[in-house]
Parts: structure tokens; sequence; C-alpha cells
């Protein structure tokens, strides 16, 4: 074994891409931990965007590698199943039937890894969109969620 197949080093245009792809990718969980540390969440800021974080290291490993488009998909099934199981860990069931909590949360982490996970495929334009429309629904639309509660 060889110092090259134990670390390569990546051309500047290929350092480029897998940063702007990780800035990118912690920067749309931000956007989306922030609302819920705002509205004082347990998964918050920092949760979030390592999720992402995460997420498109799950996506950028096996593509900087050159695995198959199947690895690709087994990959992405595996996130989508075991973030469900993080998500799960957020969600209360209270001894009111009508009392849940956790499920926006759990939702959001759910949305984050997907976030995540397209923008560590190389998409930055839909995640982008997406994030954005998860934030509104998380902040705009809990302001209208309050104003009708209280009427």
């Amino acid at each position: 074994m060889n110092v090259h197949e134990i670390y390569t080093v990546p051309t500047a245009s290929e350092l480029t891409r897998v940063l702007v792809r990780i800035a990118v990718a912690a920067a749309l969980g931000a956007l989306l931990g922030e609302e819920r540390q705002r509205a004082g969440k347990a998964a918050g800021l920092r949760t979030h965007m390592l999720v992402a974080l995460g997420s498109a290291l799950f996506m950028l490993f096996p593509i900087e590698s050159g695995m198959s488009n199947d690895a690709l998909s087994r990959i992405i099934q595996g996130v989508a199943t075991g973030i469900g199981f993080l998500g799960a860990g957020t969600i209360l069931k209270r001894t009111d039937p009508e009392e849940v909590h956790g499920l926006t949360t759990a939702a959001g982490i759910w949305l984050t890894a997907a976030i995540g996970l397209a923008v560590g495929a190389g998409q930055l334009w839909l995640p982008t969109v997406c994030a954005i429309c998860a934030w509104v629904i998380l902040s705009v639309l809990a302001r209208f969620e309050k104003v009708k509660d209280r009427v």
C-alpha cells in the first residue's frame, strides 16, 4: 500500500466543488436549525447543520470514490431509514391521546437529511428551494397557527 492509495490530494477544482457542497449543506441545515432553535426545540441549529453535513458526506464520499449509481441508491435508502430513527427520538407521546410533541422537529430532521443528500449529489438549486420552503412552513406558518390557537 502506498501513500497515494491512503491519501489522495484533490485538484483545486475538485476541492472547490466539495467545499462548496459542504458549505451549502451546512448553511441550509443552519437555516432550518436556527428556526427550530428559536422555537426552543431540542434539535436546533447545530443538530440540523450536522444532519445536513453528514448526509452530504454520505453522498460525496461514494461520488468522489467513483461508486456506481446502484451504490448511491442504497446509500440514499440507508440515510432515509437511519435518519428516521434519529427523528423518532425527538417525538414524545404524552398521556393525553391528543398530545404528541416533536413531530415537526422529526420531519425537519428528515428533510434536512434529504437536503444534505441532494447537495452532496451536486444539486444546489433544488435543496435550496426546499430549504426556503421548509423555513416558510416552520416560521411563517407557525405564526398563523399561534394566531389561530388564540382565536
